[in-house]
């Protein structure tokens, strides 16, 4: 059986690329490129499923919010 997630992507100061899986609580990885991220993104989601049996969250979606500052 497939199963799809949603991922947020976002590069922190250093350049990593850091993955969040929003339907699955702590479930993230970093890598410094996007193949690499790929690959750790799927590892992580695995391993996230594997221990915690419960039902994932339904991802709704993403919003920017400007705020002046």
């Amino acid at each position: 059986m497939k199963k799809t997630f949603n991922v947020l992507i976002e590069r922190d100061r250093e350049g990593w690329l850091v993955a969040t899986v929003p339907s699955l609580e702590g479930c993230y990885t970093q890598a410094r490129t996007f193949d690499e991220l790929h690959t750790r993104v799927q590892e992580a989601i695995e391993v996230c499923l594997e221990e915690d049996s419960t039902e994932a969250s339904e991802f709704v979606g993403m919003q920017q919010v400007a705020i002046e500052i």
